[in-house]
């Protein structure tokens, strides 16, 4: 279970990994498209379009239907609700580390406040007394 649960993890972000298939995600996002409709958008063939919708589909983040000879495809988001549990475990380790550095800061703070900070200028070596 968890072997699966880990290659389903490594696929959803390799999917997301790279920006064209994170746009036809955003496209898929307003509503079900054509693999020709994904692809327009790109200098790419076809088959190069299919190559990131199938990295997608094996990610389980879209679903394709054949509707006759055109491919329609639709986002599936269930997947990404996996990569955003794993990434709010360190959320957690981000926030406790980042407050004990707002507190370390506001100390240093406080500490500085209780120097003088305005010095009296010294003088230069043989100047003259006044």
């Amino acid at each position: 279970m968890v072997e699966y649960q880990t290659q389903q993890l490594d696929n959803v972000f390799q999917a997301l990994a790279d920006p064209t298939r994170r746009d036809m995600l955003a496209q898929l996002a307003d509503g079900p498209r054509s693999v020709g409709e994904l692809a327009e958008p790109y200098d790419m063939s076809l088959a190069a379009a299919s190559k990131h919708i199938k990295m997608l589909e094996r990610a389980g983040l879209i679903e394709r239907e054949v509707q006759g000879r055109i491919h329609v495809c639709r986002l599936d988001a269930r997947p990404l609700h996996d990569g955003m549990e794993w990434m709010r475990h360190y959320q957690r380790f981000w926030n406790d580390r980042l407050d004990h550095l707002q507190a370390l800061l506001e100390a240093d703070r406080k500490a500085d406040k209780s120097v003088p900070t305005a010095r009296t200028p010294r003088k230069k070596p043989g100047a003259p007394k006044r």
